[in-house]
């Protein structure tokens, strides 16, 4: 088969070592915000282009250090910068690849511990991605069965419902704005319709009320 062309793309333990901090640190910066939603999620697993991650460059105290750019681009055999998540070629995980070949992610983890599947493309954050033609050329040379609906969902876009591991952005919760309490009142069993009225204003203010009778 033909070499492939592999994108540049980055897990946290990517980002982290290009930034030389802690992982955690680039969870963070997702958590906070600074770091966008993933280009891509295969098998749970959010990832970002190397264009996405390189934006973050001189943002605060964020310098990509160099050294672990070169590193990273010579590790990634026939790599090449994707600009837009839209040009990018159909990318698999675990998952996926399981449900192209009717089998269920442990039969895909064991084949390949044992070499009997494809090389991963890539291994991101110690996870393996593979292009979608490697799987498929792979399982046609292995005789494995291959289900024609995935690939083609797959090709147009359409993955299985699949949330971010780890940590997500954070976002704001609006509390309610409340008024100050209304001053406390006495109410005689000839008030009972304004009692009500000021009991019904009170609770719709979001405030609790408290009922103690006299004699």
């Amino acid at each position: 088969m033909a070499q492939v062309r592999v994108p540049f793309l980055l897990g946290h333990a990517e980002i982290a070592s290009l930034y030389r901090v802690e992982r955690q640190t680039s969870q963070k910066w997702r958590t906070e915000g600074a770091l966008p939603a993933p280009d891509l999620v295969a098998s749970g697993n959010p990832y970002w282009l190397l264009a996405t991650v390189l934006q973050l460059d001189g943002v605060g105290d964020r310098h990509v250090a160099q050294d672990q750019l070169t590193f990273y681009k010579a590790s990634v055999h026939h790599g090449y910068d994707v600009q837009d998540k839209q040009d990018l070629p159909v990318i698999l995980g675990i998952q996926e690849v399981a449900r192209v070949l009717a089998r269920d992610a442990q039969a895909i983890s064991r084949w390949r511990n044992r070499q009997q599947i494809a090389e991963a493309d890539l291994t991101l954050s110690g996870s393996p991605l593979w292009l979608l033609e490697t799987i498929v050329d792979d399982a046609q040379q292995r005789q494995r069965t291959i289900l024609p609906s995935e690939v083609e969902l797959l090709r147009t876009g359409h993955r299985a419902p699949q949330k971010p591991r780890g940590r997500r952005q954070r976002t704001t919760v609006s509390q309610p704005s409340r008024t100050a309490p209304p001053a406390a009142r006495t109410f005689t069993s000839a008030d009972q319709t304004a009692a009500a009225e000021f009991l019904t204003a009170v609770l719709a203010e979001g405030h609790s009320v408290v009922i103690e009778p006299q004699p």
